[in-house]
């Protein structure tokens, strides 16, 4: 009875995450192209998509700490709220101060709804790599929908108006976090350290670059690269399939790839994994956008899977599996922060190609160099 319970917290916290994700995921495939309808500039645009990040940078650890003290409920229940207000603000916002304002908002609420579903999921570290992959793949649900849909209706009601439309059902995550139980918290290690954003491990340093490579440079990059060859509208349909396939990718494999580091172990699925991203970003250097695209987001669900299982498999008692977590959340987010900000500027100087070209050299040196430490995560 209790495992069954488990798992219906785990879909209900990863259901009000996915309609959390709707005004988020639709705002990377319009931001780029429909820059003048919001008042923007790109670079204005590369700091806006980063912004959220940036604040998750700095808060992860203390929400962290919040979870594992007050547990998950209260905390989801004031961020679907705050999630619901950054959309309605996508949508009513004119310039860069308010859209920031959104972002932030938008930046705290998901950092404390990507924990309080990672705490949920981590309970028990032998299946650690199904939970996580499950609540993900059911996380990636709201965003394929938001972008596949979203996409289209911005060619009927414009790119600020749908945005409105997405806080109706991104509303009913409020109601979802209500019935999450009282009594579920994270695992309670009082004798834990906290871990710092100052001491990343080789893992952490990997997430640091995929973010930048994939969360970043491609989502800020994607539309603008087929813009340059089709038509405005096909290339804001064409980045938000695609951009849509990221979220499919993670919600397909990262239940596979998570099953996968349970039974194999996650650090020999992820160095594949980790392999074959780097493939990808090769891809789209040399104009396969649309191959390279698909082995880069395939793969970036798995290892977004995969990254917490290590975590979950490796450290003891001793540890906390969710001070851990963030701070392997927070160097992904300096990567995914960073990289739309300096997207925003070079693509004024170096073209999207070469900088997909530049991340693929780095990642793959540092995959080879430094594999055999991923092991132990630790520095």
């Amino acid at each position: 009875m209790e495992h069954k319970e488990s798992w219906k917290t785990i879909i209900s916290s990863s259901t009000l995450m996915s309609l959390a994700l709707l005004g988020d995921a639709l705002i990377y495939a319009i931001l780029p192209v429909y820059a003048e309808n919001f008042g923007l500039t790109i670079p204005m645009v590369g700091i806006l998509l980063a912004a959220n990040r940036i604040v998750r940078i700095f808060i992860y650890t203390l929400i962290s700490k919040l979870v594992t003290s007050f547990g998950a409920r209260v905390l989801c229940i004031i961020a679907t709220v705050m999630a619901t207000l950054s959309t309605c603000l996508y949508g009513i916002s004119d310039g860069f101060f308010p859209l920031l304002c959104a972002r932030i908002l938008w930046g705290i609420a998901y950092a404390i709804l990507l924990l309080s579903t990672l705490a949920y999921a981590v309970n028990k570290k032998s299946e650690a790599g199904t939970r996580i992959g499950t609540s993900q793949a059911i996380q990636r649900i709201g965003p394929i929908i938001s972008l596949l849909l979203g996409t289209w209706l911005v060619s009927v009601l414009g790119p600020n108006n749908v945005f409105l439309i997405l806080a109706l059902p991104t509303g009913v995550s409020i109601l979802i976090a209500l019935t999450l139980p009282r009594k579920e918290k994270a695992q309670n290690t009082p004798n834990s350290n906290p871990v710092r954003l100052t001491k990343p491990s080789v893992l952490d340093l990997l997430f640091f670059v995929q973010g930048y490579a994939i969360d970043g440079l491609f989502a800020v990059s994607i539309t603008l690269m087929l813009a340059e060859n089709t038509s405005l509208t096909n290339a804001v349909l064409g980045g938000g399939v695609l951009l849509a396939l990221r979220h499919l990718g993670e919600g397909l494999a990262a239940p596979l790839f998570g099953n996968l580091g349970d039974r194999f172990g996650g650090v020999k699925i992820f160095l594949i994994s980790a392999a074959l991203t780097v493939a990808g970003l090769i891809l789209i250097a040399c104009n396969e956008v649309i191959l390279g695209a698909i082995l880069l987001l395939i793969f970036r669900g798995a290892i977004a899977s995969l990254g917490p299982t290590i975590i979950a498999q490796q450290f003891d008692s001793k540890e906390t599996v969710l001070d851990n977590l963030a701070r392997l959340q927070s160097w992904r987010d300096l990567g995914a922060a960073a990289g739309p900000m300096v997207t925003g500027v070079a693509l004024l100087y170096v073209s999207a190609e070469l900088q997909h070209l530049i991340l693929a050299i780095i990642f793959g040196i540092i995959l080879v160099f430094s594999s055999s430490k991923i092991s132990s995560n630790r520095n």
